[in-house]
């Protein structure tokens, strides 16, 4: 190789580097971001696990007082501990991403 096409090496090189230093630089902090965001969503998920089941006791505390005092909102109840269980299964399953993605993301993914 000649001098001339060292020197256009060079420069080329030089100009990608400076091209690739703060893309590679945001994506670090693109990274961190990611992170702190899927923690957060899992905080929530818990808390929205948490508050369901607290309510799906209740539905169910309900449902064993109507039953043992003869009344009739027995299908009302019914339906909200049917309600809460599908929220229960849903925040179960955005939990389970939210690990998931937070997984990947450690690794670089």
């Amino acid at each position: 190789m000649n001098r001339t096409s060292i020197i256009a090496l060079a420069a080329a090189a030089i100009f990608a580097g400076i091209g690739l230093g703060p893309s590679v630089a945001s994506a670090g902090e693109w990274l961190r971001a990611d992170i702190r965001a899927d923690k957060r969503d899992i905080r929530a998920d818990k808390l929205d696990l948490r508050r369901d089941r607290v309510d799906l006791r209740e539905d169910y505390r309900d449902l064993y007082r109507d039953l043992r005092s003869g009344r009739l909102g027995t299908s009302r109840d019914l339906a909200d501990i049917r309600r809460d269980r599908n929220d229960i299964r849903s925040d179960r399953r955005e939990l389970r991403r939210d690990r998931r993605d937070l997984f990947w993301d450690r690794r670089g993914f």
